[in-house]
């Protein structure tokens, strides 16, 4: 059976079509969920994507979080039950849904960083990098102005000696992130926050690489696992 992955569309999204498209690639069902529907139709695992969710007049994803959508994401999610991946402003959403620990704030450099970016992958022991080998270096786009991951001392430290940091910036760090954090899980490994773009190297005629596709193929990897055919 065919999985499905829910696509989150909030006000202000413009990444959700490229999410539903990656998704469809890697060879599931894309599902369109509407921010204002408190029904998450059944689906086996949620993307939130990129964009400017209520176009981040408070703070980035501060509104969305309390989208009734959320209502029925939280605790699938918070349980370890649900898979969800926050995308650019869908990590922002996450933290401010405290799914997450930390937050995004402005980019060091003040400016809004549009570019393409090598990652190193930290952790293959989520949902949504199951596809990849510790330590490979992939190429994917960052595009935000509010991407500088931060988090105190001890949350920092505590996502390091639990493997829970998922990517970092391979070379330099473009956005001021603590300790070159582009991308963190929580302590199941259902829920990803990756601030740069996945869904933008998924074919080679329009992105950068298709090293992206690894997100999208491992949440698939990760749910056949997880069915009774996989077991």
């Amino acid at each position: 059976m065919t999985a499905r992955v829910g696509v989150v569309t909030f006000p202000g999204s413009l990444d959700d079509k490229d999410a539903a498209r990656a998704v469809a690639l890697a060879g599931a069902e894309p599902v369109a969920l509407w921010h204002a529907d408190a029904d998450l139709r059944g689906v086996d695992a949620v993307v939130l994507p990129g964009g400017f969710s209520y176009g981040d007049y408070l703070r980035c994803g501060a509104i969305a979080r309390f989208a009734p959508l959320m209502s029925e994401l939280v605790p699938a999610a918070r349980s370890g039950a649900l898979p969800v991946l926050g995308i650019c402003n869908g990590f922002q959403i996450l933290c401010e849904s405290h799914l997450l620990p930390g937050a995004l704030t402005r980019n060091s450099t003040l400016r809004f960083v549009n570019r393409e970016q090598r990652l190193r992958v930290e952790s293959t022991a989520t949902a949504w990098t199951g596809d990849y080998a510790e330590g490979q270096e992939i190429l994917v786009v960052l595009k935000s102005g509010e991407g500088s991951y931060v988090a105190d001392e001890a949350t920092l430290d505590a996502l390091e000696a639990e493997n829970r940091v998922v990517v970092r910036y391979a070379g330099s760090d473009p956005n001021g992130s603590r300790r070159g954090i582009a991308g963190i899980t929580n302590e199941h490994g259902n829920v990803v926050g990756l601030m740069p773009h996945p869904e933008h190297a998924v074919e080679a005629l329009t992105g950068p690489s298709t090293e992206g596709l690894g997100f999208f193929t491992s949440i698939l990897a990760h749910l056949g696992a997880k069915s009774p055919a996989g077991v």
